[in-house]
C-alpha cells in the first residue's frame, strides 16, 4: 500500500545578531585632537551599522585621558554593559587606545573571555577569544607599554628643555592670558586677585572671600563657581609676583600619570620678571607668612570654622589627624555629640573608635 507522508516547510534559519560595540580614546599627550575623537566614533558607528549580522551597541569614548582603566568612565561603562551582557564583540583600533599596561590589559581580556565577549584589536589584527590571541596579546602588550614609556620620557625631555629655557608648561592662569610668548594682564580679573590678597592679609578666611565673590557674581577662570579651593591656589602662585618657578610637580610613572610635588628630586627653575606683576613679590611673601602662621594654628586660624575648647587638641593616635566634633542622634532622645578623627568622618581607613563628649 502507497504511504504519503507531508513535508512540512522549513523557514531559513537566520543566524542570531551579534552585539557589536566599539572603544575609542584619544590621548592628549601624543596631540590627538577632538576631531580625531570625533572622526573615530563617526567610523565605528558606521562600519558596525553597515553589517547585517551586527547588532549596533554604541560606541564608549574616552578623551584625552591616559590608557589606563581606572581613570576612564566610558571604558568601566563599556566593561559593566559586558556584565549585564549588552555586548558580544568590542571593537578598537589598537592595543594602545585599550590599555598600555600588558598586566592590566590581560586581566581585562581574560575577564572578558569569562563572559564570552571578544575583543577584536584592528592594527594588530588580533582576536581576542582565537586559540593564539592571548599569546599575541602578552607579547605585543609588552611593545606598547615600552613604547609608552619611551614616548613619556621624550615628551618630559621637552618639558623640561622648555623649563631651562625660562618656558612654562601651563598657561592656565587667573589674571592672565597667554599670548603665546608671554603672560599678559587681564585687567579685570587682575582686580579679584588683587582683592583675594588683601582679604586674606585682613584676616578674611578663603570661605569668606568665596562668599563675597559670589555675592560679586565673579566666575572663575572656566566661568564657574570660585570656590575657596580655587582662592587658596591662588595665594600660592609665585606668577602673580611678575616671577615663575618652573618645576613644581612632576610625573614620576607613565603609567599612572600621576603628579607628585617636586620636593628636590629634579631641578626646579626660577625665572625673574618673566611678566608683569600683579601683586609685589613683599605681598606675596607676607601672605605665605600668614598661611603658615595659620597652618599652626590649624582650625582656630579660620573663622569660618566653628571651634571649641578641644579643636585641634585631640589627635588620632593611628593617621595624626585631628578629632572634630560632630552631632549625632538618638531614635528615643536629642541628638548628642561626638568627636570623630578626620579621616574616619571622610570615610577613609582608620580605624579608631569615636569619642563620646558627654
Amino acid at each position: 500500500m502507497r504511504k504519503v507522508s507531508k513535508i512540512e516547510t522549513q523557514l531559513p534559519q537566520l543566524p542570531e545578531q551579534k552585539k557589536v560595540a566599539a572603544y575609542a580614546r584619544v590621548s592628549e599627550e601624543k596631540g590627538r585632537t577632538l576631531h580625531s575623537m570625533s572622526a573615530q566614533v563617526s567610523f565605528y558607528s558606521s562600519y558596525i551599522q553597515k553589517n547585517r549580522q551586527w547588532q549596533y551597541a554604541g560606541v564608549y569614548a574616552d578623551e584625552g585621558i591616559s590608557g589606563t582603566t581606572d581613570n576612564r568612565t566610558e571604558f568601566r561603562r563599556m566593561l559593566e554593559d559586558c556584565e549585564k551582557g549588552k555586548i558580544d564583540i568590542i571593537l578598537t583600533k589598537s592595543i594602545s587606545r585599550f590599555a598600555r599596561n600588558t598586566v592590566d590589559l590581560l586581566e581585562t581580556v581574560r575577564h572578558l573571555k569569562d563572559l564570552g565577549v571578544e575583543v577584536r584589536f584592528e592594527k594588530e589584527d588580533i582576536n581576542s577569544l582565537s586559540e593564539d590571541g592571548e599569546l599575541m596579546l602578552t607579547l605585543l602588550a609588552s611593545f606598547a607599554q615600552e613604547e609608552s614609556r619611551s614616548t613619556s620620557e621624550n615628551i618630559k625631555w621637552a618639558i623640561r628643555k622648555k623649563f631651562q629655557q625660562g618656558r612654562p608648561n601651563s598657561f592656565n592662569v587667573y589674571g592672565y592670558r597667554w599670548n603665546g610668548e608671554q603672560f599678559i594682564v587681564e585687567p579685570e580679573e587682575a582686580k579679584i586677585v588683587r582683592l583675594i590678597f588683601d582679604n586674606f592679609l585682613n584676616g578674611l578666611s578663603a570661605e569668606q572671600t568665596e562668599v563675597q565673590l559670589e555675592e560679586m557674581s565673579v566666575k572663575s577662570y572656566t566661568g564657574g563657581h570660585f570656590s575657596n579651593t580655587s582662592i587658596r591656589a591662588i595665594l600660592r602662585n609665585e606668577k602673580y609676583t611678575g616671577n615663575m618657578l618652573l618645576q613644581k610637580v612632576f610625573i614620576p610613572d607613565h603609567i599612572t600619570h600621576k603628579s607628585i610635588n617636586n620636593n628636590g628630586e629634579l631641578p626646579q627653575y626660577w625665572v625673574e620678571n618673566s611678566h608683569e606683576a600683579i601683586i609685589s613679590l613683599e605681598t606675596y611673601e607676607k601672605v605665605q607668612d600668614e598661611i603658615a602662621r595659620r597652618r599652626e594654628l590649624g582650625a582656630h586660624a579660620n573663622p569660618a570654622i566653628n571651634t571649641g575648647c578641644f579643636t585641634s587638641k585631640i589627635k588620632c593616635g593611628i593617621c595624626g589627624r585631628s578629632f572634630q566634633r560632630s552631632s549625632r542622634s538618638r531614635k528615643r532622645d536629642n541628638s548628642y555629640k561626638m568627636w570623630i578623627c578626620a579621616t574616619r568622618k571622610k570615610g577613609l581607613s582608620c580605624n579608631n573608635k569615636d569619642i563620646p563628649e558627654t
